[in-house]
């Protein structure tokens, strides 16, 4: 006799056999049930007659047209012309099984089911090539069961109505590849400039990669990550033997040749906004063949007129330098600090050239565009815009930051060092604050990029993204709000079903108000006496100038209440590009915002008065002198600035102005009192005061600082 234990188990083991039968005969039953249902499904007639119809568009915020996903480049072949490797690689990627199955795989579908589930999102989604054909002709993108099974049906209803050949001559003629590309023959010639007859392997398969992603995977945009995709493409083909071995190693090898005169790019007015906007979309879980096959209606942020006065303002001005060449580059960005909506957005001056960002992808010295930064963390710190501080020559370690022609001016109050762009100012306000504060705040106000921890970060030495100083001079427009950008507001289906609607910008409180309202006030100083006086418009504005060593970079980047806007000029491969942030990008930053705040009149800033005044000798401009210029070469790190003063002028004399005292034009206008020597002095007698009741950070022993530090 068994024991009690045993039977149970035994019992256990026959429900688990009978469930399992039930189960096979219930999917058995199920799968039985569905291909009859779809066996018994009429052909779709007229369907070599196809004609396509695509129809996505993109809209700038005021209704203009900036991009239709449309047939512009689109070259009808037969399969007979499609070389026998391009088959072969589509098939290996796509649909191994394609000449196999009936339109759909209905144990692939349980497969990826089961793997989304453990996934939690849709990773994989079984689509045979049929399927696809079906979704690209007749369906939507909507990623839902029902527009799932429609597929099925329409793929199973394609197989009874043409041959295997023809589907797959349909879908190579039909799946959108990129870069404006309908089918493989307008791929060809845009990537290649090539006939389909004279693709190699290697090239058939970079082709074959791109339906997954066509945007991420383009050779245009990353060729490593192109090359990673054909290379894996081939491996495929060679598991499947459609390729030898030496096929395959010689392919993998073999340089990727691309069309430097293609056109695809010269079809809206801001393709590199476009590229962001595809992102975003990937980001709510659209993809890019979906978006330019799907008839949506795309609303964006985009400004038109402030958009197009950018274009113009960067190739007018890069014309005007005599700066030609495909690697002589800028850059402009341009969002509402207060809603996070994208105004304008030129990520290079000619697309068709070069499809690298350099506003999200770009990493450059910013120089003394920085400089807020570290004043903002000694404002939070309790330094106040009439403190006194010293313009005098200092050495930390072997480091020996200088101001432009070793000019110095001794005592003077914060806000002036500032709209002076003194370097030797700046290292002092770091060595009094603290190195760890400076990069924490600057990372709380948008900086993504890693910050050296050491003093020369206070002259802008280490790389930053234009988009994040864009977001970090956003902060202080808004009163301490962090506001991230954003660049789709509604997605409409071709009937108007509102399929999404942007919600509220993401904001971040990251700095007090007062802290912001000094700061503009103090940046509102560069601008009407200081080194971005090139750039006034004439309206409440706040900015500050950037270059760096050898001139290689020039940034400006300022800001009004309602719109903040950055200007990067430099050279792709990092030679000098012989400007200052006063000059060039000065001007782009101004002929652009002329136009884009035309729309919100001359708004002040909405900043409860600051208790303090601020207020300027005025020096005349010298039009024929360079605004600023830093260099960080040779044993010392040296950043400086000339600030158009003419230092042989006798009223400008050092020694006397040690010990001026100016009468000034207030600014802002809500911030205007009385400024004379008592002021001064007073304030000097209050910071001395904090001084002795706060107790300061010990600056980082010597041997912290490199000799030589990297810029």
């Amino acid at each position: 006799m068994l024991p009690k234990k045993r039977k149970k188990v035994n019992a256990l083991i026959s429900l688990i056999k009978v469930l399992f039968v039930i189960a096979t005969a219930f999917i058995l039953a199920g799968y039985f049930a569905v291909k009859i249902y779809l066996d018994d499904l009429p052909p779709i007639p007229q369907l070599n007659n196809y004609n396509r119809n695509i129809v996505t568009q993109v809209f700038s915020q005021d209704g203009h047209v900036i991009k239709t996903f449309q047939t512009f480049h689109y070259k009808q072949v037969s399969i007979n012309e499609i070389p026998k490797y391009l088959k072969d690689a589509i098939i290996s990627t796509e649909d191994k099984n394609f000449y196999a199955h009936e339109g759909y795989d209905i144990f692939g579908i349980v497969r990826s089911i089961f793997v989304n589930i453990i996934n939690k999102k849709a990773s994989q989604g079984a689509s045979t090539i049929t399927q696809q054909l079906a979704r690209i002709l007749f369906l939507s993108n909507e990623k839902t069961f029902t527009r799932k099974i429609k597929e099925i049906q329409i793929a199973a209803r394609i197989e009874k109505t043409i041959s295997k050949d023809k589907i797959l001559e349909m879908y190579l003629n039909n799946v959108y590849l990129g870069a404006g590309s309908y089918g493989v023959g307008a791929a060809a010639s845009t990537y290649f400039n090539k006939k389909l007859s004279q693709l190699t392997l290697a090239e058939c398969a970079l082709l074959a990669g791109l339906p997954q992603a066509p945007s991420v995977y383009s050779p245009f945009k990353n060729i490593k990550l192109a090359e990673k995709r054909r290379n894996k493409v081939l491996k495929r083909m060679y598991i499947m033997k459609t390729i030898s071995k030496k096929q395959y190693e010689k392919a993998i090898k073999e340089k990727i040749v691309l069309n430097r005169h293609s056109n695809q790019s010269n079809t809206n007015v801001a393709p590199y906004f476009i590229d962001y906007v595809l992102k975003e979309l990937e980001t709510l879980g659209f993809d890019e063949t979906e978006i330019s096959q799907g008839g949506y209606k795309i609303m964006t942020t985009l400004d038109y007129d402030a958009q197009v006065a950018a274009n113009d303002a960067i190739n007018k001005t890069l014309a005007a330098w005599n700066l030609k060449k495909p690697k002589q580059n800028a850059a402009l960005f341009s969002f509402s600090p207060t809603t996070g909506a994208i105004i304008a957005y030129c990520g290079g001056k000619n697309y068709s050239q070069s499809q690298y960002d350099r506003i999200t992808q770009a990493v450059r010295p910013p120089g003394s565009a920085f400089k807020p930064v570290v004043y903002a963390a000694a404002v939070q710190k309790g330094w106040m815009p009439n403190d006194p501080i010293d313009d005098t020559p200092i050495t930390i370690g072997k480091w020996s930051p200088h101001n432009y022609g070793n000019k110095y001016k001794g005592r003077i109050p914060l806000y002036k060092a500032l709209a002076l762009s003194s370097n030797v100012a700046a290292v002092k306000l770091i060595k009094d604050v603290g190195i760890a504060p400076v990069i924490d705040l600057a990372k709380s106000l948008g900086i993504t990029t890693p910050l050296t921890h050491d003093y020369t970060i206070a002259l802008g030495s280490n790389g930053v993204k234009l988009f994040d100083m864009v977001i970090l001079y956003g902060t202080f427009a808004n009163g301490g709000y962090k506001v991230q950008p954003y660049a789709i507001e509604r997605i409409e289906t071709q009937r108007g079903k509102v399929i999404y609607e942007a919600k509220r910008a993401k904001i971040e409180k990251v700095l007090d108000k007062n802290t912001a309202g000094i700061m503009t006030a103090m940046l509102r100083k560069v601008i009407t006496n200081g080194t971005g006086r090139g750039a006034d418009i004439a309206k409440p504005m706040a900015g500050k100038t950037g270059t760096t060593n050898e001139n290689k970079d020039a940034w400006f980047i300022g800001y009004t209440p309602d719109i903040v806007t950055g200007v990067f000029i430099g050279n792709d491969d990092n030679y000098s590009i012989g400007l200052t942030g006063g000059s060039a990008p000065a001007k782009i930053w101004k002929d652009m915002m002329k136009i884009a705040t035309v729309k919100y009149g001359s708004p002040e800033f909405d900043y409860d008065p600051v208790d303090f005044s601020i207020s300027w000798q005025e020096v005349p401009v010298n039009e024929n002198q360079d605004e600023e210029k830093e260099n960080t070469e040779g044993d010392d790190v040296v950043l400086e600035d000339n600030l158009n003063i003419d230092h042989n002028d006798k009223n400008l004399d050092t020694d006397k102005e040690k010990n001026e005292v100016d009468s000034f034009k207030a600014i802002p206008p809500q911030m205007s009192v009385p400024f004379d020597e008592k002021l001064l002095r007073a304030s000097i007698k209050e910071k001395e005061k904090r001084e002795k009741n706060q107790k300061r950070e010990k600056p980082p022993i010597v041997e912290e600082i490199p000799a030589n530090p990297e810029i």
